[in-house]
């Protein structure tokens, strides 16, 4: 690699990136019903809004990550700066449903942009610590989120500011990373170092392997995201305030990826992500189950287990299947953001039928929220289980492929 490259720059400033990717998620779920309330745009409304969050940045990734081969991760990088610019500017001047939309969705695309980029740019810049430089990487999203809400309840709560204020404040970490990455020198990524043909890096992503590493982001991504989107409204009425579980659950994410990263890579990674299926688990089952204090450290469970599946599912893929590239890693991006799309609707409704049938049954509202919350909980719960089951089977299928590298060695 040459000497000219700056790699902490370039580390941070994709960690810039990513924490005005996580702004763009937080402040906007923040200040949606004084957007709906001001401007009478009404909740479907709102859904479709946050529903072009999700599909543009899929859009992003999925065609930004083959792009990086071709164009460059610098030009793209780029584009995603000024797709964030817009997006946020537009936001702030927006007054109505379409203004909101279009908006909306040069934020989503420039997200998926900056995810395209930047997992290949970091295992480029840190090729014999790829996993670990990776949650290093991603703790800035939830470590995002964590900003977001202090920024939305000082500036709403405390100083009174109106949501516009709110929205401007992504504006200091985009232009942060713009700076930075302003005219550095950018490494190839692995696959053109490497020399591997576009033909070589399909075929690897059409593997068994790769195909079955797909599946699982998406089941990953649902424990991960459908709990933590869900779990402010399902336990709203519970003992401990909902949000302090979501606070909890993030701040350990945060934790766990800035100091266990700096050993998690001394482990196959199929075993962490077994670690993690196992964890998630038992942390969704006891917020389903318990109150009070306990609840809080259910939560806290919850985050530790679900803390390393991102990362790590990257991480394996760019260890064991290198061929795939920067398509492999937006593959596996855009399936676990575009599983969101399909899984929050679904645990949605399971919700609201369970909620129906049991205010039929003569509770009370607050009773019945809470009732059929907890009982959704433990229907995810499942989700965890297939992935416990699938990554036994990975850590089977590791063993025995280095049992035989060893034998023809």
């Amino acid at each position: 690699m040459s000497t000219s490259i700056n790699k902490d720059r370039l580390f941070i400033a994709s960690c810039m990136a990513l924490i005005t990717t996580a702004m763009a998620f937080g402040i906007r779920a923040g200040v949606l019903d004084k957007i709906g309330t001001q401007y009478g745009i009404t909740p479907l409304e709102l859904g479709y809004i946050v529903g072009t969050a999700f599909w543009g940045f899929t859009l992003g990734i999925i065609f930004g990550g083959p792009l990086c081969d071709f164009v460059g991760m610098k030009r793209l990088i780029y584009l995603a700066f000024f797709g964030h610019l817009i997006g946020i500017i537009m936001t702030i001047f927006s007054t109505s449903f379409w203004s909101f939309y279009i908006s909306t969705l040069f934020v989503g695309v420039a997200n998926g942009l900056v995810e395209a980029v930047c997992n290949p740019l970091v295992t480029s810049l840190y090729t014999n610590n790829k996993t670990q430089k990776l949650h290093q990487f991603h703790l800035w999203f939830p470590g995002g989120i964590l900003i977001s809400t202090l920024i939305v309840y000082l500036l709403s709560n405390i100083l009174n500011l109106g949501w516009q204020v709110q929205i401007a404040t992504m504006l200091i970490p985009n232009i942060a990373y713009g700076i930075m990455f302003w005219g550095q020198e950018f490494p190839p990524t692995e696959r053109v170092a490497a020399g591997v043909s576009n033909n070589e890096m399909v075929k690897a992503s059409l593997s068994p392997l790769f195909i079955f590493m797909v599946i699982c982001m998406f089941l990953t991504a649902t424990t991960e995201f459908g709990p933590n989107n869900w779990i402010p409204t399902f336990l709203k009425g519970g003992s401990v305030p909902s949000i302090l579980l979501l606070t909890g659950t993030t701040l350990v994410m945060v934790i766990c990826r800035a100091f266990a990263g700096n050993f998690i890579h001394k482990f196959e990674n199929a075993w962490v992500l077994l670690f993690s299926a196992v964890v998630s688990a038992l942390g969704i089952w006891m917020i389903s189950k318990t109150s009070g204090n306990l609840a809080f450290v259910a939560s806290l469970i919850f985050g530790a287990g679900v803390s390393f599946f991102w990362p790590t599912m990257l991480g394996f893929v760019s260890e064991n299947i290198p061929k795939t590239g920067a398509l492999g890693l937006a593959v596996m991006g855009g399936a676990g953001m575009l599983a969101q799309a399909f899984a929050l609707p679904i645990i949605g409704d399971i919700y609201a039928n369970l909620q129906d049938t049991k205010i039929a049954s003569g509770l009370s509202s607050d009773a019945a929220q809470l009732e059929a919350g907890m009982q959704t909980l433990q229907y995810i719960t499942i989700i965890p289980l297939f992935l416990i089951a699938a990554f036994t089977g990975l850590v089977i299928y590791k063993r025995r492929n280095s049992a035989v590298k060893q034998q023809l060695a």
